[in-house]
Order: structure tokens, then C-alpha cells, then sequence
């Protein structure tokens, strides 16, 4: 396998997922063969599981129906895309991937971290990220971009309350410290420009090493 996959992190109303598409035209602009994808979705099967779990009318759904639902759509993402992208060369960007369940289902829903961890072990098969970017900015002012953004989805976690998405902070730093060498952080709390320059260098570097 001669890819590298790298995956961007980060609570709501981060811009990771903006910077992940202008980090990837920029990535193919110097010569780089690119894929962007997402989770949950980016096929089929796991959109189908996607629009499940983020239907804002499923308030009934339980915590550890959820953390198996993203570690399924998880397992069928990994398998039918980003390997074989990999196997093919290609520097795979994802929006999340098994940190979101660990921060998420894990820490933020009360699961635990390390019983999270296991379910996704069986779905992703010890494949990990090369590369994980933490885009770090207060919920506070994450969630005041999502609600002046009138064009963004709304989906189930924008039920939740400011205590949960703080919670989902914490747990972003506690996977910072565990994971130092894998895990970057990024300051979000810039203009995007900002962000994505400061992206771009950590994943140019990483790719050089």
C-alpha cells in the first residue's frame, strides 16, 4: 500500500471540512493524485447510514446503536473506498474517521473511549490514519458560525446542548495526548486562508518526511 491518508478532525462550526476541499485542490495543483471523501457516507451504503443516524426526527435512537452504526458506515467507507484509493497511490482526505466516534459515542455520550475503541478495532481493521489534523476552536464560537450559516445541514447534534459539544472538545485534547505523533493541531480561530495554509504546510511536511 503506497497511499497516505490523512484525516481532518474537529467539533462543529471547526471549517474542516472547507479546508479539507481547498487543501485538496491545492494538494493536486502541486502534482499530488487527491481523493476527498467523508464520514459518515462518502458511498452509497454509508450515506444510507449517514442520513439514519443524522435524521434529526430519530431522538429515540440509542447511544450504542449509534456508535455501531458509524463504526458499519465506517467499515463499508474503508473497505469499498479508501483502500483501494490507497492501494492505487492516492493521498486519501477524510472528513472524520474513528476519532469523531471516540470523541463523539465515547467521550461526549458517556460509552467510553475504550469500548468505542474496540467496536471501530473490529471495523477498520488496525487500518489507522498516517495523519490526523485537529482543527481546535472553542464550541462556543464554533456553533456561533454554524447558526449564521443559513446554507449548512441541520442534522440530530444540533439537539445537543453546549455541554455535550464542550464535552466533545475535552475529548479531542485527551486523543491529542495520546496520540502526539499521529495528531496535529490546528488553530481554526483564524480566517479560513489562515487554516488551510496552515494545514497545507503540516501535510506537505508529513508527506516529504
Amino acid at each position: 500500500m503506497s497511499g497516505y491518508f490523512i484525516t481532518f478532525e474537529g467539533g462543529e462550526g471547526a471549517g474542516k471540512t472547507t479546508v479539507l476541499h481547498a487543501a485538496g485542490k491545492a494538494l493536486e495543483e502541486q502534482g499530488y493524485d487527491v481523493m476527498t471523501t467523508r464520514e459518515p457516507g462518502g458511498i452509497e451504503i454509508a450515506e444510507q447510514i449517514r442520513n439514519v443516524i443524522l435524521d434529526p426526527a430519530n431522538t429515540k435512537m440509542q447511544k450504542r446503536t449509534e456508535a455501531l452504526l458509524f463504526a458499519a458506515a465506517r467499515h463499508q467507507h474503508l473497505t469499498e473506498k479508501v483502500l483501494p484509493a490507497m492501494d492505487a497511490g492516492k493521498i486519501v482526505l477524510c472528513d472524520r474517521f474513528i476519532d469523531s466516534s471516540l470523541a463523539y459515542q465515547g467521550y461526549a455520550q458517556g460509552l467510553g473511549m475504550e469500548e468505542v475503541f474496540s467496536v471501530n478495532q473490529f471495523a477498520i481493521q488496525d487500518c489507522m490514519p498516517h495523519l490526523t489534523l485537529f482543527f481546535d476552536i472553542d464550541p462556543k464560537i464554533g456553533l456561533a458560525r454554524i447558526a449564521a450559516n443559513k446554507n449548512r445541514e441541520r442534522n440530530r447534534l444540533d439537539l445537543k446542548t453546549i455541554r455535550f459539544h464542550e464535552q466533545v472538545y475535552e475529548a479531542y485534547h485527551i486523543l491529542l495526548k495520546r496520540f502526539p505523533d499521529r495528531i496535529h493541531s490546528i488553530n481554526a480561530d483564524q480566517s479560513i486562508e489562515a487554516v488551510k495554509d496552515e494545514a497545507l504546510k503540516q501535510i506537505v511536511f508529513h508527506l516529504e518526511k
